[in-house]
């Protein structure tokens, strides 16, 4: 027998629980004793499949094993069960590995949570940028005035479960080869509740729920980014027979704006200006997302320049501070001008100094 359960099932050290499933399934089906009774060593080879599946597939033992070895998991084979009295091969082993490895559902006692419920708000990017406060309808479902949510006629009407005694869950019992095993189930006939009702509530039929329209409020905080999920905690579906509500989810779609650009927290902007404007400097006013801010234009600014107004962007959601506002300027050259114009642009363009373009420096250089 190996003394690594790693190398039993032939998979690695950093193995998933899926691959040791996987490998478990393989080997135990190609080394049952069923189908290898010409082999007496199959059992044996089973026996230790089972108990490196056992330790490996619950997530303590396989810590003990990891950190001291055989002697840190307690050697005790598969969750402790003797494997040397094999029935027949007629079982499944998926539903055997679930079993024992913590996948299979278990009962569940008391009310029911109530679903999540999304809704889909669009603000504007103004209202992201000072944060707003809506009042929205949202069609749920809500507990009862008539029964409280209890789903009944009156206090007396709630009685025990006949078919779970109160415990709000159902054992079934299943022969395999490895003996005779229990799975806890929720009880079909209360769905957990572990109470039935003799007469229902006749506002809601026994459901405990009726549905509404309710207004609630929402604060959208300033700084709030496009696809946001905001959460609202117990404002979604009232659970059945008084369970617990659910949460709602505001989904932030903001619409786009006219003239702003919003970058995370930054917002850009185009300016227009003249070609005067460019060459003699100037001060414009130029909007921002809650106002206007004026902006000098230095002399000789070039087209396209991008000036930065700090901190007139949106606010840091999770932090202190806002973002910047970029205004690109971009110099407008007029389709027509006037005859004098023309005049006194010539005039100007003989007493501007020219760059050579990239034919006269070559020129120079040959």
């Amino acid at each position: 027998m190996s003394d690594d359960y790693y190398e039993t099932l032939g998979v690695e050290k950093g193995a998933s629980k899926t691959e040791i499933k996987k490998a478990y399934k393989k080997l135990a089906k190609k080394y049952h004793p069923d189908l290898n009774k010409d082999n007496p060593k199959s059992a044996d080879k089973f026996k230790e499949i089972n108990e490196a599946a056992s330790v490996l597939g619950d997530d303590k033992k396989r810590e003990q094993y990891d950190r001291f070895g055989k002697a840190g998991s307690g050697g005790q084979g598969f969750n402790g069960f003797d494997f040397s009295n094999m029935g027949g091969f007629g079982f499944d082993f998926d539903e055997i590995f679930d079993t024992f490895f913590g996948s299979g559902q278990r009962g569940r006692r008391g009310p029911r949570r109530g679903s999540d419920l999304e809704y889909e708000m669009e603000i504007t990017l103004e209202e992201a940028a000072e944060g707003i406060n809506k009042t929205i309808d949202v069609p749920r479902l809500e507990n009862c005035e008539e029964c409280n949510g209890s789903g009944a006629e009156s206090d007396g009407d709630i009685e025990v479960c006949g078919t779970c005694k109160g415990r709000g869950s159902v054992i079934r019992q299943q022969r395999t080869p490895f003996g005779i095993f229990q799975t806890q189930t929720t009880c079909p006939h209360c769905q957990g509740q572990g109470k039935s009702i003799k007469n229902k509530c006749k506002k809601c039929n026994g459901e405990g729920r009726v549905r509404k329209t309710s207004k609630l409020e929402v604060d959208v905080p300033a700084g709030v980014f496009n696809n946001a999920r905001l959460r609202i905690a117990g404002a979604g579906q009232a659970g059945p027979k008084g369970g617990p509500s659910g949460d709602l989810f505001i989904r932030i779609y903001m619409k786009e704006h006219e003239i702003f650009k919003r970058v995370k927290d930054d917002i850009y902007l185009d300016a227009h200006i003249s070609f005067a404007q460019a060459v003699l400097g100037d001060e414009i006013k130029v909007p921002i997302l809650l106002g206007e801010a004026k902006m000098k234009i230095p002399s000789g600014t070039q087209s396209h320049t991008i000036f930065r107004l700090k901190g007139k962007g949106i606010p840091h959601l999770q932090s202190y501070g806002d973002g910047d506002q970029n205004v690109r300027v971009i110099v407008d050259v007029p389709n027509s001008i006037s005859k004098k114009e023309k005049d006194l642009l010539k005039e100007f363009d003989k007493g501007v100094k020219k760059k050579k373009n990239l034919f006269e420096k070559i020129k120079d250089v040959f």
